[in-house]
Parts: C-alpha cells; structure tokens; sequence
C-alpha cells in the first residue's frame, strides 16, 4: 500500500490580484509541490480582515480574483484544495480553544506582529490583529498539515504554531501535527521603482492578469541605471531594476546581458525589450488559462465549493479529535450523572 502524502498548508489573504512577487516568492514553488504533496491553500478572508475591516465588501471580488489567479498560475483542483477561509466554521472553533491558553504576552513580542503593527500604522493593536498569529496556527493544524512554506519573515508564526500544538498535546491528549516550516531560496523582488518589494498599493507592480501590451509598457517604464545617460556608457547592473528581473526570469542571458552593460555594449531600451519578451514567455501560457476561467466564472465558483467542502470534512476530522481530547464532546460521551469529579 503506498504511503500516505504528507499534507501542505499555504494561502494568501485576498487583498487584490496577484503579481508577480507573489509568483516567484510562493507561486511557482505551489504548482511544483502539488505534484508530491497533498495540498491545501487557502484563501484568508477572515484574516484579510485585519487591516481591511472597515472594506468587507472588497473580500467576494477579491476572492474571485485570488482565485482566477491561482487557478491561471497552474494549481489544479485536483490535485490542490482550494478554499475560502470563513466558510470552514471549525477552524474558527480551533483558533477559540487554542486563545485560551496562549497568552497576550507572547503575542505582543512576536517579531512579525510588532513590524506590520508599524507598518498599518496600529498604536492601539485590534485583538484580530494581536491574535492572527493564533488563527494561523489553527489554520494549519485543522488539516494537520505537516509542511508550511513560509519566508523567513513568518519563521516566527510558525514556531508559535508549533508551541501551541505542543502546549494542546500536553494538556489534553496528542492529537495534533507539530507542523514544520518550509523554508525554500525565494527571490525578493522589488517594485518597478526600485525602491520597495512589488506592491499593488505602490503602484510599482507587474500583475499576473496583465496584458502583453501592460507589461511591455512598465517594463518601459522601470527604473534603471540613473547614471547611464547614453548606450554607451559604462552600467551598473547592480543599481539596476530591470538587471534584477533578468537575475530572477532571464537566468540563461543574465551573465551575458551583465558583460554587455558594464562594457557599454547593449543600451536600456534592448535590455527592457528582452526582459518584456522573458516575462510575456511566462504570462502567456497563463493568459490561456485565465481566459477559459474568466469565460466561466461559474467554473470558479464550483471549484471554490467543491474546495470548501473538501476542507470542511478535513477540518472536521480534526474538531472530532480535538473535541474528544478536550472532553467536550457532549452529545458523544456518557452522560456525567454525579458531581464526583
């Protein structure tokens, strides 16, 4: 009999489409594992919420474009469950019971909370905020997921994960799966500006839903050597933007293309048309894709469904176990008919 695929647990929060930060960083590395793990992702709408609370109305288009576009990169229904975050109730139960015994304490000094509490400008944090980490952890171990592929900003949601899941198994009865953080060489990739990572709320991002004609126009656009005024003059690559795209989508010409720069033998604007044609090369066979879905929006829709009750019967799996270890589950047990204990 063969062995059993070990189970992965990875999403994204639905704040926008996906670009191709999002590719390189988590992606590409999905649509290779789905082929030798069993894999769950997830779309975080519940934890969306944290920083958007006040736009609920943006999760339905939201999750519909995370969808399309994870669908458009290649993870197969098939193969990946896909679902919606709030429509799986126990993972919500989970997160309740695993806030009981994690303390405030812990959470307030978790690095990862404390640098995006600054970034979202938080002086006074939500408790969905201050408690995310928590839901993460009950996000993972509701479908006992052993694998969790994370950067190296999210080791520490991880490692909490990983001290809940202890801290449960030694109250009550070991149940639940230590899971283990998958760390892979992902490649930053800075906005088209050059001055911060890809992202949609700076203006300086290649969307995996675009054109031909978008890319080819802020490849265009991108920020390169400030102090290359003619072809002809020496480059820089390493201030470059569009040098840094090459290193990431254009590896078979990057040592040629960086030769060619310093030397003053290829201009900025050849250097951008052959990374518009390496990143088209890449965007195509994805366009087909998205076409077919964004021609049967009601195909997406049965895909999310059917994902969704995949993992609510997994995750109710778990709340079965968990519910017995914690002596909670009332209608399944003999009916307490004394106050001995």
């Amino acid at each position: 009999m063969p062995e059993a695929k070990k189970r992965i647990l990875t999403g994204d929060r639905p704040t926008g489409n996906l670009h191709l930060g999002h590719y390189v960083g988590s992606l590409a590395n999905r649509v290779k594992l789905q082929q030798q793990y069993e894999n769950f992702i997830i779309i975080a709408d519940v934890q969306a919420l944290t920083t958007n609370f006040e736009k609920p109305e943006n999760l339905s288009r939201d999750t519909y474009h995370i969808a399309t576009d994870y669908l458009a990169s290649g993870l197969d229904p098939e193969l990946s469950t896909i679902f919606i975050q709030s429509m799986v109730p126990q993972i919500h139960e989970l997160t309740m019971y695993f806030s009981m015994f994690t303390s405030v304490n812990v959470l307030r000094h978790n690095p990862t909370i404390k640098t995006e509490a600054a970034q979202h400008g938080f002086s006074d944090m939500p408790y969905g905020f201050l408690g995310y980490p928590v839901s993460q952890a009950a996000d993972i171990t509701a479908f006992k997921a052993h694998l969790v592929p994370v950067g190296d900003d999210q080791i520490p949601h991880i490692e909490l994960a990983r001290k809940i899941v202890r801290r449960f198994n030694d109250l009550y009865k070991p149940v639940l799966i230590e899971p283990e953080a998958l760390v892979g060489e992902v490649p930053r990739l800075i906005g088209l500006d050059g001055k911060a990572k890809m992202s949609k709320s700076l203006n300086n991002a290649i969307f995996l839903s675009d054109s031909a004609e978008a890319v080819k126009r802020k490849v265009h656009d991108a920020v390169t050597d400030p102090a290359r005024i003619r072809k002809t003059d020496p480059g820089h690559p390493e201030v470059c933007t569009v040098y840094e795209y090459h290193k990431v989508f254009n590896p078979a010409e990057v040592d040629q293309i960086e030769s060619e720069c310093r030397a003053g033998e290829i201009g900025c604007v050849a250097c951008k048309k052959k990374l518009t044609g390496c990143l088209n090369d890449l965007l195509e066979p994805m366009r087909e894709r998205r076409a077919k879905y964004e021609a049967r929006p009601e195909l997406v829709r049965e895909i999310l469904m059917d994902g969704t009750a995949r993992a609510f019967m997994a995750a109710e799996a778990t709340l079965q176990e968990v519910r017995e270890a914690m002596h909670i589950n009332y209608f399944s047990m003999p009916i307490p008919m004394n106050d001995a204990e």
